[in-house]
């Protein structure tokens, strides 16, 4: 690793998934900075979903090393855990449980004390300050997304795994999110965010990988991909309005084919 590069917290190298004979995923390579955000892109049934679920221990793979924060996932799968967040697209808590109960229940899984103060203040950063007594099955799609990404966080885990996390909200939910995304980039944290977003993934992500069938095609930032690929004739041809987008090179590298 280059020393002016800060260190990696998430470094996958040759993965390798297979169900049956059907390999997933093929020799996936990447590694995810501290302070980065860190775009994982591809249409459905590419091989993100995968990846992602190998990487947070859910799914066994065939070869290939997954490191974070110095621990091999499979050597040490408890301490790679200890060091994830995870915040999946569609949240599971009991929608009759309050607010201040779920926040309670998952410091005491991750051995974490929550005064009364301290999850005032924990809900007074997410703007539900009002919303303690509240069942989860009351709140807004943009408000249980909220509460869904603080315990993700609550144990200050050094990599952040989010798994299309601004599906189905609202352009106003959706910024607000991005900013709390962006904070938790801001502290240090490894951020990995799957989405079918062009634009969240432009917006937010320092650098981005786009995976198809299974393997890894190119990994830069948005705006060197848009550079780097904007006078190819497959680019130009799905362009619209003469302006190339993080979409066009997406789908121009991906192909126009709609996936099951």
């Amino acid at each position: 690793m280059d020393n002016n590069q800060p260190e990696s917290i998430l470094k996958v190298s040759d993965l390798c998934v297979q169900y049956g004979t059907f390999k997933a995923v093929k020799e996936v390579s990447f590694d995810v900075r501290k302070g980065e955000i860190f775009g994982l892109l591809g249409p459905n049934g590419a091989g993100k979903t995968s990846t992602l679920s190998a990487i947070e221990g859910l799914i066994k793979y065939q070869s290939g090393t997954v490191i974070v924060d110095g621990h091999d996932a499979k050597e040490k799968p408890l301490y790679a855990r200890a060091a994830m967040g995870v915040q999946l697209q569609s949240t599971s808590f009991q929608a009759e449980l309050k607010v201040s109960e779920i926040l309670q229940l998952f410091a005491g899984i991750y051995g974490i004390k929550l005064t009364n103060e301290k999850l005032s203040a924990i809900l007074k950063d997410i703007s539900l300050e009002d919303a303690a007594g509240k069942r989860f099955g009351q709140l807004s799609g943009g408000q249980q997304q909220r509460v869904s990404l603080v315990i993700s966080t609550i144990h200050n885990p050094r990599l952040v795994l989010l798994d299309e996390p601004t599906t189905g909200l609202d352009p106003q939910s959706r910024r607000q999110l991005w900013e709390r995304i962006e904070a938790i980039r801001e502290r240090g944290h490894a951020v990995v965010l799957t989405t079918h977003s062009m634009e969240e993934a432009e917006s937010v992500c320092d650098r981005i990988g786009i995976i198809d069938h299974g393997k890894v095609i190119t990994i830069d930032t948005p705006q060197a991909l848009i550079e780097k690929h904007r006078n190819d004739p497959e680019v130009i041809a799905v362009s619209r309005k003469g302006r190339v987008t993080l979409e066009d090179v997406f789908i121009a590298l991906t192909g126009k084919t709609v996936r099951a």
